[in-house]
């Protein structure tokens, strides 16, 4: 493709063209709807018009995209599997897609010189109406005191089997005042069935039952969800019994701080 004007639409259509079928989900937003939600600290620098990207992986990318990814040898044995593989991934198909144009991409894993994360996966993900953040003040009455309770991203259709990989921001694109944020499927509306969530999120995440909130269209298959029932040191160990030898001796894990941390 030519670097010549590039808008919302056909950036969007490109990058579902490339991506979807290897199970991945993208969702357009503007920088100000993003950064309206948060303090001056946190902030994208980019004007509010901006267009911006969020994507998701969905359950199928496990078998679509990562066990070949391991099986082609693609794995170099630095950083976490999984966030080299959706590097890898977004990375090639932002450079095929959009060549000549300014496209500054963030992943979930990386932390600004101040260890604060490059982008809030969940915030993007809400504004970009891909799913609903609950938060601990989207409950009335709530029954935990002072205690602080992390919040938790919904999908409508895949409810809590999705991660959030990346932010794209298209420093040349920008979304005009006609564009109307969308509102998330509140797919949790009931004060109980929000407090049941962020419990499960809080004190029971390694039972995988947060994740069933809604009936979900599509589940990690069993392979998938031994390998992120596995503590982060030893997936290596994990990828070995399975075939999968990594190119170098070292393995030192990058862990998200997000909600890709868990898969």
């Amino acid at each position: 493709m030519a670097a010549t004007v590039l808008n919302v639409e056909t950036a969007i259509r490109l990058l579902k063209d490339t991506i979807s079928e290897l199970g991945f989900e993208v969702y357009p937003l503007k920088v100000g709807w993003y950064n309206a939600l948060l303090p001056a600290s946190l902030r994208l620098a980019h004007p509010d018009d901006t267009l911006a990207v969020v994507v998701l992986s969905t359950p199928a990318m496990f078998e679509q995209t990562f066990l070949p990814f391991m099986e082609d040898g693609g794995f170099q044995g630095l950083t976490d599997p999984i966030d080299q593989c959706v590097k890898q991934c977004i990375s090639a198909a932002v450079s095929r897609c959009f060549p000549g144009q300014t496209v500054e991409v963030s992943y979930d894993y990386e932390m600004l010189p101040n260890r604060k994360p490059k982008f809030l996966a969940q915030t993007a993900a809400h504004v970009s109406g891909a799913a609903f953040y609950y938060q601990q003040a989207d409950v009335t009455d709530q029954p935990w005191a002072e205690k602080k309770m992390f919040g938790v991203c919904v999908h409508p259709r895949f409810g809590g089997w999705f991660a959030i990989r990346s932010l794209l921001v298209f420093e040349d694109v920008t979304l005009g005042p006609d564009v109307l944020q969308p509102v998330p499927p509140d797919c949790v509306p009931t004060r109980e069935g929000r407090i049941k969530l962020l419990e499960s999120f809080n004190h029971r995440w390694q039972d995988w039952s947060y994740r069933d909130v809604v009936p979900p269209v599509q589940t990690y298959s069993q392979r998938q969800r031994d390998y992120f029932s596995t503590l982060p040191a030893q997936r290596f160990a994990l990828l070995k019994t399975w075939g999968f030898l990594p190119k170098e001796d070292q393995q030192s894990e990058a862990v998200s701080d997000t909600q890709g941390s868990h898969g």
